[in-house]
């Protein structure tokens, strides 16, 4: 699940005047002569093995991604406390719009050897970045890059260099979470205990039909389509996507696949969900918010939106876990924070990149009501403000119930193509309709998948 565009205005945020340590670098020379990161000649120092060394000083760019708007006052405050600490440093700060073109972008700015310093950068544009030689080898150039965040989280957070080789690229940033919104008055009549939420992804189908059944179509359980379902379900579920190198689609070679696709099909046919959302690109958000599903959004700001717009359904409102089945555990899909191989002042972009990220700042990010993410870093996890529950406030119980999974949660999800995923959902959704059976839907939508792989799609 990817966290989604944050809006809302930040108030009342006291510039921080955290310690700027150095982060693991040490003053000196930062190496001799030239090298190349990408096809542009850098520092030598910047590649290659060896911790990264130099002083802390000259001006570096920070990029965001569509956040200056809305989040002014706390990046300029941080932005401040690292120049204060560090009185030869600068940073200028800009904000990319984050739009279709965004990877693009970033892609073409390195290649013209003028990628910002610190960047803001999701899993699809840190891929191709990191497998061009753009971004520094942070395990590398600062070993003890990884103590502040979640182990699980640091170990899944790499991309593939040039050989194939999994190299820590990035630093995790913030990240969403999943969990399961229900209603409780409908699960109830359902015969659903909600204190008990499943624990398999079937078992979850299962209860929608339970809720489809008693509710006779006067209510749905959960809306159609299944591009929202779709990688998602099936890592969970363990079942593999695409093969290792990402060249081939795979999951047809799993009988779960198929079983998933006869569920969505035969919840389809029995009412669980309605019908004119087989291929609307709405979430539940809206119509759960009008008592019309049993079962939310998955994402924990949803639940805060419900509380704003809907009191009444709110006051119906249970969070659970969704199920952890197969692979027994969580994934997340944070932001990423890169370091450009080509910066000209490497030693004070790390130092400012691990400043950005660290326990404290993430902390104070993560607290402000104007946004619902939560932090990578295990210092931030264990604050009481993620910990603490009064009462039965459902937006408080999401944030502890996804604040204790993100402790154990890895960042591997499978990344599809936007062509590959809605050839994969065109055939499920012919079988829920009817047109093919569940085994021809996969088979046909792992052909068709294969095929634009092959395309580079």
């Amino acid at each position: 699940m990817r966290v989604g565009r944050l809006t809302g205005t930040l108030a009342g945020v006291v510039v921080l005047t955290l310690t700027a340590a150095g982060c693991g670098l040490s003053g000196g020379d930062s190496g001799s002569g030239d090298a190349t990161a990408g096809g542009c000649k850098v520092d030598k120092g910047n590649v290659g093995s060896g911790a990264l060394t130099g002083d802390i000083t000259g001006k570096i760019t920070f990029q965001t991604t569509n956040l200056k708007k809305d989040f002014g006052s706390f990046f300029n405050g941080v932005i401040k406390a690292f120049e204060k600490a560090h009185p030869g440093a600068s940073v200028k700060w800009i904000d990319d719009p984050g739009d279709s073109q965004f990877t693009q972008r970033n892609v073409a700015d390195a290649q013209a050897c003028t990628l910002p310093d610190v960047i803001n950068l999701n899993s699809e544009t840190a891929t191709p970045l990191t497998k061009a030689g753009y971004l520094l080898n942070l395990a590398v150039k600062d070993p003890s890059a990884s103590k502040p965040f979640v182990p699980a989280f640091w170990n899944s957070s790499t991309m593939k260099d040039a050989s194939g080789a999994s190299v820590h690229s990035v630093l995790p940033w913030y990240t969403g979470g999943i969990l399961l919104t229900y209603n409780t008055e409908m699960l109830k009549k359902s015969g659903i205990d909600p204190a008990k939420p499943p624990t398999t992804i079937f078992g979850l189908f299962a209860d929608y039909e339970k809720v489809a059944k008693a509710a006779k179509g006067k209510y749905f359980a959960t809306m159609a389509n299944p591009i929202w379902r779709i990688p998602a379900d099936w890592d969970q579920m363990n079942i593999k996507t695409l093969s290792s190198d990402g060249k081939s689609a795979v999951f047809a070679s799993d009988p779960r696949a198929t079983e998933w696709v006869s569920w969505m099909a035969k919840l389809y046919k029995e009412g669980a969900m309605p019908k004119d959302s087989l291929s609307s690109s709405n979430d539940p958000s809206t119509p759960y918010s009008q008592g019309q599903v049993a079962y939310g959004s998955t994402n924990p700001s949803f639940v805060r939106f419900v509380k704003q717009n809907s009191p009444s359904v709110y006051a119906k409102t249970g969070v659970g876990q969704q199920p952890f089945d197969a692979l027994g555990h969580t994934t997340g899909a944070p932001q990423y924070i890169g370091v450009a191989a080509t910066s000209k002042h490497a030693a004070t972009a790390l130092s400012f990149a691990e400043f950005l990220t660290n326990a404290q700042n993430q902390t104070a990010w993560c607290k402000d009501p104007a946004v619902v993410i939560f932090p990578t870093t295990k210092a931030s996890l264990d604050d009481p403000f993620f910990t603490t529950v009064t009462g039965n406030d459902p937006f408080a119980q999401a944030r502890k119930l996804v604040s204790e999974q993100l402790k154990t949660t890895t960042a591997y999800q499978t990344n599809l193509s936007p062509a590959v995923q809605t050839a994969i959902v065109a055939q499920v959704q012919l079988a829920m309709q009817g047109k093919k059976t569940a085994a021809q839907a996969v088979k046909d939508a792992q052909d068709k998948a294969n095929e634009l792989l092959k395309q580079g799609s």
